[in-house]
């Protein structure tokens, strides 16, 4: 973190607090109301709409189609650990999902695989129609009061990705705790951010901090802030689980930031480190790895599932 732009307070609309970062012309901002780092200002919601819709995966993303479908014997992994984690607190009469911002799909067709009835929202039309093409029910339309209106009661909804691209991550979470009957789960995942990992890789090779990436991510969460924010919603904390911290290979001396391929190849080895414990039948060591990661605040993803009462 910049300890000198921390000094200075920055206000916009009914957001204020300490600047953390400034990036692209946006000040990243540690909001004493929200209480999480997100960006002003933030970009009005008719222009993110189109960004998700129409140019996200054709110009801002463009392969991401085809290396998530590369990626999928490694994903499923965790996508298998948060279906788990989700069945053991609901039982086995349970299992009707929403995946809301679902992508290409996968984590659906994995539920559904399971025997969860799977149902997904999605803005963009790429990653609908690929959905579609694997068999999962999507509705094609970004998630707002109008959308949740006619989805119906779910046992589980999952939130992949979601937060940290949203002007008001509150308002899109009451939304969806609103379609959960008693008792039911919310599974949310966002990038891990501003992390001692990150700060020390940033340090001692003399890197911009490269997480900080507006307009599309417009929030910046950790553990802490994550788990306090769905606590002010009402929730039970449940489990909290991680991935492979990225920012070792950058302590390591491989600085990825600058250079696709090598980001590509770093990715390649922590997907060969997860396949290599579960192809040993030591899941449950990867699963204590991960726990011991995140209880520490570590991990490049922070995901945390909760109960609503």
């Amino acid at each position: 973190m910049n300890i000198a732009a921390a000094e200075t307070v920055v206000a916009w609309n009914d957001h204020e607090g300490p600047r953390v970062s400034r990036a692209k012309g946006f000040d990243v901002i540690s909001c004493t109301s929200c209480g999480f780092r997100h960006i002003v200002p933030l970009p009005e919601h008719d222009t993110l709409e189109v960004i998700y819709a129409q140019a996200y995966y054709e110009k801002d993303k463009p392969t991401f189609l085809a290396h998530a479908g590369e990626d999928q014997e490694w994903a499923i992994l965790a996508q298998t650990d948060r279906l788990e984690a989700m069945e053991e607190i609901l039982g086995p009469l349970r299992r009707r999902i929403l995946d809301i911002g679902c992508g290409p799909g996968f984590f659906l067709k994995t539920a559904m695989d399971r025997g969860w009835a799977a149902t997904g929202v999605e803005p963009s039309r790429q990653a609908a129609a690929h959905a579609r093409g694997l068999g999962v029910t999507v509705t094609e339309d970004v998630f707002d009061g109008a959308a949740a209106g006619k989805l119906g009661r779910f046992d589980a909804v999952h939130l992949n990705n979601v937060l940290e691209h949203v002007p008001d991550p509150v308002a899109i979470l009451k939304l969806a705790i609103g379609l959960l009957d008693g008792g039911g789960v919310l599974c949310i995942n966002v990038p891990n951010d501003y992390t001692p990992l990150q700060v020390a890789a940033r340090a001692s090779l003399g890197l911009a901090e490269w997480w900080v990436a507006p307009p599309h991510h417009l929030n910046y969460f950790d553990f802490d802030s994550l788990a306090a924010l769905l606590d002010r919603q009402g929730l039970m904390m449940a489990e909290r689980m991680t991935s492979f911290p990225m920012e070792i290979f950058l302590l390591m001396g491989l600085d990825y930031t600058k250079d696709a391929a090598l980001g590509r190849a770093c990715h390649a080895k922590r997907k060969r480190f997860d396949l290599a414990l579960e192809r040993a039948g030591l899941k449950e060591t990867r699963h204590a790895f991960y726990r011991a990661l995140a209880q520490a605040g570590l991990g490049r993803e922070a995901v945390l599932i909760a109960v609503k009462p």
